[in-house]
């Protein structure tokens, strides 16, 4: 017998505490993603992340984390020091910030495209982009003009 999934939308400041819930329970949770702090390698309502609870947060991690009471991000941890955790969108040019016990949820991977299959943080396809990707800081403002203006219409997206 075939089960069937059912999507349905709720505003972030009262669906993500549940989230978050659950991930603290030992669950794991699969999110359509909203916004576009994570491009180019993840779209608004295409892409998929899966997470879970999290353990021991590093570095180039990408993590769900709550920057002020209510407001949710995705981002990718960009330094850590003394409890401070500095965050920032792959798809933004400012940081944002919490403290590490803000940090409530960890990415497993993401199904992106409409794809079935997990494409794992610590795969080499993610690790590789995120090598390539996070080097690319000092010119990232000029990619994601090309990429919103340019790329998008080429690809149809």
């Amino acid at each position: 017998m075939q089960s069937e999934i059912k999507e349905i939308q709720f505003e972030n400041a009262k669906f993500l505490p549940e989230v978050v819930k659950m991930l603290n329970e030992g669950h794991t949770v699969t999110l359509r993603l909203k916004g576009y702090s994570m491009r180019p390698f993840l779209e608004d309502g295409r892409d998929k992340a899966l997470l879970t609870r999290v353990e021991n947060p590093r570095v180039g991690d990408p993590v769900l984390a709550e920057i002020y009471p209510g407001h949710f991000v995705l981002h990718r941890i960009i330094a850590m020091e003394d409890g401070r955790v500095t965050l920032r969108g792959d798809g933004n040019l400012a940081n944002e910030y919490c403290r590490r016990e803000n940090i409530v949820g960890a990415v497993v991977g993401f199904y992106r495209k409409g794809r079935s299959q997990l494409d794992r943080t610590d795969g080499w396809k993610w690790r590789a982009y995120s090598f390539v990707w996070t080097r690319l800081y000092f010119m990232r403002r000029y990619l994601l003009a090309f990429y919103r203006r340019v790329w998008r219409k080429i690809i149809k997206i």
